[in-house]
């Protein structure tokens, strides 16, 4: 006689029922707890057949069955930033505290994989969508249109008029770029500038907008420098940035990076281009992640409080599914000196 066991979930409800010599229906229902229906004698054999053979059930047949899959996808670009990276992880543990399991998927950016992977995880029957830095898309309009439950986090949705602005947590980007501006006031600052990348994303604007308005604020004598930088990452485009930067009129005594990224750029610029960091130039960044405390001794921040975004996310998560969202989560931040 052959060994039946085989490894924990390729034991089928056919399999227990044939040895145990009832239907499929019967080994189901005491699979699922249902014990009133059957024998006493039966329930035992089955429930004895069923650990002896180590089934156990199917999570996706059971969870269609019951109109749920416990399954959220977090959609996020360039998750080697530590800014993405500390998003994903905060969500993460909030999610699987409520219960609940996340698929995190790398868009890059790019329109079409946003677009493959919101389709490819709605085909899974996910409960829910967390758009981390959403770009514009044909499939996340058509989902924004349906009322899909859709949380927009640290950029607020390209679709949100005429359906409704949707859920979204992050920071008011406008105060944060006001902020900078003051500490660099504070510092004597007198020639600022700012970098930013050639294709900028709403929060990257509103961050920029904010710094220049609070400079004309104040001192709408003051001049303030402007350049951009081209690349696949804010790395490369606050690499290129400054370059640009210097090119067109040397190195200003202080300077805006919208993101931490960007202020590693430009310090590497001014190693190749006989700037000193912070003497000549003082950077000041957004995002203060945590690479700062190790390798940015230099570099003044603003910090997001990621690692409590998770919570967040997932109270606008299931407050969507619930049907009581209202309004949005905009979390404090503050400016760290170095």
């Amino acid at each position: 006689m052959s060994d039946r066991r085989r490894e924990p979930g390729q034991i089928s409800l056919a399999d227990i029922a044939a040895e145990a010599g009832v239907s499929v229906s019967t080994v189901s229902r005491i699979a699922n707890g249902d014990l009133g229906r059957a024998s006493a004698s039966t329930v035992a054999k089955v429930q004895r057949l069923i650990a002896e053979r180590g089934y156990r059930p199917n999570p996706v047949g059971r969870s269609l069955r019951g109109g749920e899959s416990r399954l959220v996808a977090m959609l996020a670009p360039n998750l080697d930033n530590p800014a993405m990276a500390a998003i994903a992880a905060s969500t993460e543990a909030a999610l699987r505290a409520a219960g609940y399991v996340m698929v995190l998927c790398d868009t890059h950016d790019r329109p079409d994989l946003q677009d493959e992977y919101l389709r490819a995880m709605r085909s899974r029957f996910a409960e829910g969508f967390i758009l981390v830095s959403a770009v514009a898309s044909a499939e996340l309009e058509a989902s924004v249109k349906r009322g899909e439950p859709v949380v927009f986090v640290n950029r607020r949705n390209p679709y949100g008029d005429p359906y409704g602005g949707g859920a979204f947590v992050g920071i008011d980007n406008r105060k944060a770029g006001a902020d900078a501006a003051d500490y660099l006031l504070d510092c004597g600052v007198r020639a600022p500038a700012v970098i930013h990348p050639a294709e900028l994303s709403s929060t990257i604007r509103e961050r920029v907008e904010g710094f220049i308005d609070r400079l004309r604020e104040k001192r709408p004598d003051m001049t303030v420098r402007r350049a951009e930088g081209a690349g696949a990452n804010h790395l490369d485009c606050g690499y290129a940035a400054a370059l640009s930067l210097v090119a067109a009129g040397g190195w200003p005594d202080g300077v805006l990076c919208p993101s931490d990224l960007m202020a590693y750029g430009l310090f590497r610029a001014a190693g190749e281009r006989g700037g000193r960091i912070p003497d000549d130039c003082r950077p000041v960044g957004i995002d203060d992640n945590d690479l700062n405390a190790w390798i940015a001794p230099w570099l003044s921040s603003v910090k997001i409080p990621y690692r409590a975004f998770g919570e967040q996310v997932v109270a606008c998560l299931l407050a969507l599914r619930a049907g009581t969202l209202d309004g949005e989560v905009l979390l404090g931040h503050e400016l760290v000196r170095r």
